[in-house]
């Protein structure tokens, strides 16, 4: 890669293309190759036509936009850094065109001067704007240095949240002398350790404000020592005291399952995210209701489905169906389905291919040498409609439903922040397609972009009450006039 300085940023030279960075303000222009995935209908009849829109004002409902902002902000990711040999330009150069918003570190690896070093993370949320969940990450015990180092990321606005240990049936850690954790060893000074964490934080009077996520895999638990609560309730049967504080906000590990089946099963980003019992992953039951190692009870489903919660890690490989669209098209799908099933920010596993370490090292938006992936070009392109200015609306909200929508169609109404109405509608079908109508309150035209082409509208609908899609397994950006 060759580098270059330019007035209004930086220029990364990277196959012979030239990307401005400045604050992730990126000159990539992907042509659309045509629109692949929707098809006209044919005109109906004039009386066919009067009773679908009878049947559209009819059926279709206010809906509420969520802020994009929102949206966009639970976008996050999991990297190397220069401890691990990924130099920092390239780590931002990916990071902005991705369009990612915060980025899953800690102080694992941290050193404390050069590569490496709490300047690194400065550097890279000064050049991206990303902000960092910091965490103890495998193992680590240092809650002093933790805070230390979290306040100066705090006075530097680049401080999202405290984490604590990444999956401590995998990485067991050492307290007051005592080894616990694992698989066989009591769990007694895991919860030990994530008691002071939170305990520090909320004393500390510029750390107070900030979120405590839990550990990853409470699930794992081998004694209840109570970590499926973010708070231990009266009346649970714990080994700790109703009232112990742990975290905030519970913290995943849902890795869609089943992605090296041929065919692909349905819904696989939407199963993951799932708060029951139901959820085809190791999601948020099998850590917080019930745990999935030897069935500790916690929060009923009522008090799951409100839990506040993160994912710290999920992912997809490339792997039998798994080529690198369907990879992007899944990695789409597992965003957006996690903010739409309360999620409130999701990192995926992993930026950028790992080269340090041996086995399958195919989960990366980015390969080896850098280049992107189709997930990379999906993300960015989804990002870049979203974030970008457009036509006000002038509504608050939309009166629409989905006719004709199959249990894989779901779909997120968001508002810009300069009053655009977007309309977010993805499929998660293994094979095969669907055909939907987006039935409306009232006539609209609107602007249809598909984050697997392009950034520019692949079609454009005239001013109707209604709108004909065939979907297959990724989003399309309805905007609205």
């Amino acid at each position: 890669m060759e580098l270059a300085k330019q007035s209004d940023g930086m220029v990364f030279y990277a196959g012979g293309v030239g990307i401005t960075v400045a604050r992730c303000s990126f000159n990539w222009t992907l042509q659309p190759k045509g629109n692949r995935i929707m098809k006209r209908r044919a005109p109906c009849l004039l009386l066919a036509t009067i009773a679908a829109c009878c049947a559209t004002a009819c059926a279709a409902s206010a809906q509420t936009p969520v802020p994009v902002e929102h949206f966009l902000d639970s976008i996050g990711v999991v990297s190397t850094f220069a401890d691990r040999g990924q130099p920092l330009p390239r780590t931002i150069e990916m990071l902005c065109y991705g369009g990612f918003r915060w980025v899953r570190a800690g102080i694992e690896g941290l050193t404390d001067k050069g590569p490496g070093g709490v300047g690194d993370f400065l550097a890279l949320h000064r050049a991206t704007g990303v902000k960092l969940s910091w965490g103890l990450v495998s193992g680590g015990t240092d809650i002093a240095r933790l805070l230390s180092t979290g306040r100066v990321l705090a006075n530097a606005g680049a401080l999202l949240a405290f984490e604590g240990n990444n999956e401590p049936n995998n990485w067991a850690v050492i307290v007051d002398g005592v080894k616990g954790g694992g698989r066989d060893l009591s769990w007694r000074p895991v919860a030990l350790l994530q008691s002071r964490l939170y305990a520090a934080v909320k004393v500390d009077p510029l750390l107070a404000a900030y979120p405590v996520w839990s550990i990853s895999e409470a699930g794992a638990e081998t004694d209840d020592v109570g970590l499926q609560f973010l708070t231990i309730p009266t009346g649970a049967s714990s080994s700790f005291p109703a009232g112990t504080r742990y975290a905030d906000v519970a913290n995943l590990h849902n890795y869609p399952k089943r992605t090296s089946r041929i065919p692909l099963p349905d819904n696989l980003a939407w199963n993951s995210a799932d708060p029951s019992p139901a959820a085809e992953a190791d999601g948020l039951y099998g850590n917080y209701g019930k745990t999935w190692n030897r069935h500790f009870a916690g929060y009923a489903q009522p008090e799951l489905v409100r839990l506040p919660r993160v994912t710290t890690e999920t992912g997809v490989t490339l792997q039998g169906a798994v080529d690198e669209a369907k990879q992007g098209a899944i990695l789409l799908n597992v965003y957006l389905s996690q903010f739409a099933r309360g999620f409130s920010h999701t990192s995926v596993y992993i930026l950028r291919d790992r080269t340090d370490e041996g086995g399958n090292q195919t989960f990366g938006f980015f390969r080896p040498d850098f280049k992107p992936r189709k997930a990379a070009i999906y993300l960015h392109n989804l990002t870049e409609i979203l974030g970008r200015p457009g036509p006000a609306a002038g509504a608050v909200g939309l009166d629409y439903d989905i006719a004709n929508r199959p249990a894989t169609v779901h779909d997120l109404l968001l508002r810009g922040h300069d009053g655009r109405l977007l309309l977010v509608v993805w499929d998660e079908r293994g094979q095969g397609e669907d055909h939907i109508t987006i039935r409306l309150g009232s006539d609209r035209a609107a602007r249809l972009y598909d984050p697997t082409v392009g950034t520019r509208a692949v079609r454009e609908t005239p001013v109707a009450r209604r709108i004909d899609l065939t979907m297959t397994d990724h989003p399309i950006v309805v905007e609205f006039q």
